[in-house]
């Protein structure tokens, strides 16, 4: 069964969405520049209220790796997600610090891109189109990949059940179509989660 998850929440309100949908991963973004945003302190206090039944990724760009550990040490996230220029010696100094489970993500434009992500020492990778674009790469691509994947970018309520039953990622990944006026709408997060799971059954 493809796995689930909704990443960019930041509000209480998103944590109540999440907790009666239950995805299997769930982002918090940390990388400064986001408009998604969130502090560590403001995630932990998320986190709290998070179902237990759903992982929790801090997503990070070009961060210390002493700093990324120290949020899987406080109990803000279990799994990491790198969406910086990170590479696998960086991951190898990680995994030194923390024995959270590392996702590499690459923002997919020829099969080079591929190749790169087929040569990650993360646990998993996510094919992207950017960051948070919300646009779709060229998925022929994905034929190129020879390990599991998350699959991110330009997926909505409309598209993902096609784009699974076509490629069978590990994961699909969404964030800006769940959204209006930049904030998380439940309507549009059940509609892709039933969407998939509808797919799967």
């Amino acid at each position: 069964m493809t796995k689930i998850k909704l990443c960019g929440l930041r509000r209480e309100d998103d944590i109540e969405y999440v907790n009666k949908l239950l995805p299997d991963y769930i982002g918090f973004v940390f990388a400064p520049a986001s408009k998604r945003y969130i502090s560590p302190d403001d995630a932990l206090l998320l986190r709290k209220k998070l179902s237990p039944e759903i992982v929790p990724v801090g997503v990070f760009v070009d961060e210390a790796p002493e700093t990324v550990a120290e949020y899987v040490s406080r109990g803000i996230i279990d799994v990491v997600q790198l969406h910086g220029h990170e590479n696998n010696e960086y991951i190898e100094r990680l995994r030194k610090l923390t024995t959270a489970p590392i996702i590499q993500a690459f923002r997919i434009a020829c099969s080079d891109d591929v190749e790169k992500a087929n040569a990650s020492a993360g646990d998993l990778v996510l094919l992207d189109s950017g960051s948070g674009s919300g646009e779709t790469f060229d998925h022929s691509l994905i034929k190129g990949i020879s390990r599991s994947y998350f699959l991110a970018g330009g997926l909505t309520p409309e598209n993902v059940s096609e784009a699974v039953n076509e490629f069978r990622p590990y994961a699909v990944d969404a964030s800006s179509s769940l959204e209006k006026d930049g904030f998380k709408v439940y309507n549009k997060m059940k509609a892709f989660i039933d969407a998939i799971r509808r797919k799967d059954e």
